[in-house]
């Protein structure tokens, strides 16, 4: 993969954020944080993330809002959703506007750093299937023209 992944964490809790943030950098990635939903919304839509990381209670506009907003204007960018609220019909909703995936708080940072993982090798991949290029030695072979 080339250079770091950005991601932008939008999270009021200013410690769940550092934490968060502290964490995620340890691991190579760079990281964001905006600690209410309009300046989260706002940073997400004029700068480049690979992933966001999204509270649903947060001041100014929600997280469902934050997450709706985003999806219209970049479909493609994995957001994933982190709260307290666990209930079915909050997780439904949060899939409806547009979460990729959500995960309930507390959460262990081990399966949070997996779930992100997942998503930044998804569009790393997705990123380059066009070059379906095998090379060895002298031998190259073009898995699309065959």
């Amino acid at each position: 993969m080339s250079g770091s992944k950005k991601i932008l964490i939008v999270e009021d809790d200013l410690r769940i954020a550092q934490n968060i943030s502290k964490g995620l950098q340890e691991k190579g990635f760079e990281t964001e944080i905006a600690f209410d939903g309009k300046i989260g919304l706002k940073l997400a839509l004029h700068n480049d993330f690979d992933l966001i990381l999204l509270d649903l209670n947060l001041p100014g506009l929600n997280g469902y809002e934050v997450c709706s907003e985003v999806r219209k204007k970049k479909p493609s960018i994995p957001i994933i959703m982190l709260t307290a609220l666990g209930e079915t019909e909050d997780k439904i909703e949060g899939f409806e506007k547009g979460a990729d995936d959500y995960l309930v708080k507390p959460f262990d940072f081990r399966e949070l750093l997996a779930r992100i993982n997942v998503f930044i090798k998804r569009n790393h991949k997705s990123d380059n299937d066009h070059f379906d290029t095998l090379k060895i030695a002298n031998l190259e072979l073009d898995s699309e023209s065959k």
